[in-house]
């Protein structure tokens, strides 16, 4: 037993279960005083939704040395969101995660994604929303504290949404928010039949007397009769980040889905973007440092790939993937390459087999690639159980001062079983248990969970 290791005090637990109970205990006590609420405003229309779950993940990593630090996690989430209304009324949204560790040291996370309330008024066609917000249309540009104001028209097949939105930039992993930071714009979405949706939104993020980005960003889903299917959200910088350098082109992503026939489906995608610090580079900035050109930059990644996927027999698909990555802006495009198959019920016996293997070329560089194996049964109507075996291999090829090369080959196994019990028609558990080895190094863990969803 490693001795310098630690244990997690019984104080420390219980502290850190304790925090996690309270978040549970304001969670359930915010959707019991809000659900009846909003049960009533939403009675003529979409019912609400909710989910709350609580698990728990525990870790021990093993030496060919000695035994390493084991780790537990709690983690609890609360969701709950009323219905859309047609009309007037009173609307709101909770989505919350809380994190508690055994080890010292560790403290314990709470993350608001959502908590807002809101009325519509004019007969539904104006909203007024304040709190924890994420405005869906705009991806992780769309999530501030604060206020958003929204006018939509009435539904009678295109509908168009207009809306606008200010307030301060929550943390996302802890309570509290960026200092001197606002976040604030607008946005205007269109949508259709068949799910097609319009996205065009403008954002501003000011940092002190600085803007730290000024962002255009659009969302789009179309689609073209019954067989093709397009999604693209991109966003572009009108200005370099404090106003330093140029702007451009940050992010773009790209689907299409073609299915010519029922048993063909042909996906294609292409996924570009820079990361650009924006944030240190503006506080730089405001503290008087020189920016270096290259921070700048940023790192630029790049994927195409294109998937086909065929139906072989009832409930038997095979599928085959091909595409490239670039994962900076200096390096050589690595090919990557996948195939596999799933099967449902595997020759009436009741199994569902899943099998994939992938490759990634990098050139001198060396080689990856990996095997997955997933086998899973119902047992009765409330019970399935599956089994998953997964191997990966790489092969580094580097070379000394002395000129010679070098390769090493990191292998790793995992192998897991899960049970995933639905308790009632509300209420599930899960339970995983996997084992897995890297050599020298070898780690179990366990994770079990329950989930309700609420009415």
């Amino acid at each position: 037993m490693n001795r310098t290791a630690r244990r997690p005090t019984k104080l420390t637990l219980d502290a850190t279960q304790g925090r996690l109970r309270l978040c549970t205990v304001l969670a359930a006590a915010g959707l019991a005083v809000c659900g009846p609420l909003a049960g009533r405003a939403a009675a003529q229309t979409a019912r609400a939704w909710g989910r709350l779950s609580f698990f728990t993940d525990s870790a021990r990593v093993r030496t060919d040395a000695d035994d390493g630090p084991s780790l537990t996690t709690f983690i609890g989430t609360a969701t709950y969101r009323s219905a859309e209304l047609a009309g007037d009324g009173v609307e709101f949204a909770i989505d919350s995660r809380s994190a508690g560790y055994s080890r010292e040291g560790r403290d314990p996370r709470v993350s608001i994604y959502e908590a807002w309330m809101g009325v519509r008024q004019r007969g539904g066609k104006l909203a007024v929303r304040g709190g924890h917000l994420w405005i869906a249309d705009l991806g992780a540009l769309g999530s501030l504290a604060g206020a958003q104001v929204e006018w939509r028209s009435a539904a009678s097949g295109r509908r168009v949404r207009i809306g606008g939105f200010g307030g301060l930039e929550p943390s996302v992993l802890e309570l509290g928010y960026a200092r001197d930071v606002r976040r604030y714009g607008g946005y205007v979405t269109i949508e259709g039949d068949g799910l097609r949706r319009h996205t065009a939104g403008y954002v501003t993020v000011r940092h002190g007397a600085l803007t730290e980005r000024s962002v255009l960003t659009t969302t789009n889903y179309v689609p073209v009769g019954r067989h093709v299917f397009v999604y693209q959200s991109a966003e572009v910088d009108l200005r370099g980040p404090g106003g330093q350098g140029a702007g451009g082109l940050t992010y773009l992503f790209a689907n299409a889905r073609v299915t010519p026939a029922r048993p063909l489906d042909v996906q294609a995608t292409y996924h570009r973007g820079r990361s650009v610090d924006a944030r240190t580079i503006t506080q730089d900035i405001l503290d008087g440092r020189p920016v270096p050109d290259k921070a700048l930059d940023g790192l630029l990644f790049e994927s195409l790939s294109t998937r086909v996927s065929v139906e072989v027999a009832r409930g038997a698909r095979v599928h085959a993937t091909i595409g490239r990555d670039r994962n900076n802006r200096d390096s050589e495009s690595a090919r990557r390459l996948g195939a596999g198959l799933y099967v449902s019920r595997l020759v009436r016996t009741g199994f569902d087999v899943t099998a994939t293997y992938s490759r990634i070329d990098r050139g001198e560089p060396g080689t990856y690639h990996s095997h997955f194996l997933s086998i899973g049964r119902s047992i009765g109507p409330r019970v399935y159980l599956s089994a998953d075996y997964t191997s990966s291999l790489s092969l580094v090829r580097f070379t000394q001062s002395s000129g010679l090369i070098v390769e090493t080959r990191p292998e790793t196994r995992r192998l897991s079983g899960s049970a995933v019990v639905n308790v009632s028609s509300r209420a599930s558990v899960l339970v995983t248990v996997d084992r897995t080895d890297e050599g020298a190094t070898k780690e179990h863990r366990v994770v079990a969970g329950l989930s309700c969803r609420l009415p």
